[in-house]
């Protein structure tokens, strides 16, 4: 299992917007991400649903994870670097 800290720097949270293109660019990664608060059950990271129901707010710390030992660790390293990356940026003012 690999696990990567970021934090949500969305002005809203994952909520509407923001929480869509999180969700969009899980999707594209084709990994069975999950998201969590610390301390939280985690919620598949593929759902917008899930993640706009999880209470995702602006400046909370989330854990992204993959647990399949199948998959390359290396993708699964980038991959969540990447959405890390995206969590950390104010995606209400980004273009969709």
């Amino acid at each position: 299992m690999y696990n990567r800290t970021a934090t949500v720097s969305a002005a809203v949270g994952l909520h509407a917007r923001p929480a869509a293109q999180f969700v969009r660019a899980v999707t594209q990664t084709g990994l069975p991400v999950t998201v969590a608060k610390p301390g939280h059950r985690a919620v598949d990271a593929r759902s917008l649903l899930a993640v706009m129901t999880a209470d995702f707010t602006h400046g909370c710390e989330v854990i992204l994870s993959v647990a399949d030992p199948k998959l390359d660790p290396v993708i699964v390293r980038r991959e969540l670097d990447t959405l890390a990356a995206l969590l950390s940026d104010d995606l209400a003012h980004r273009d969709a």
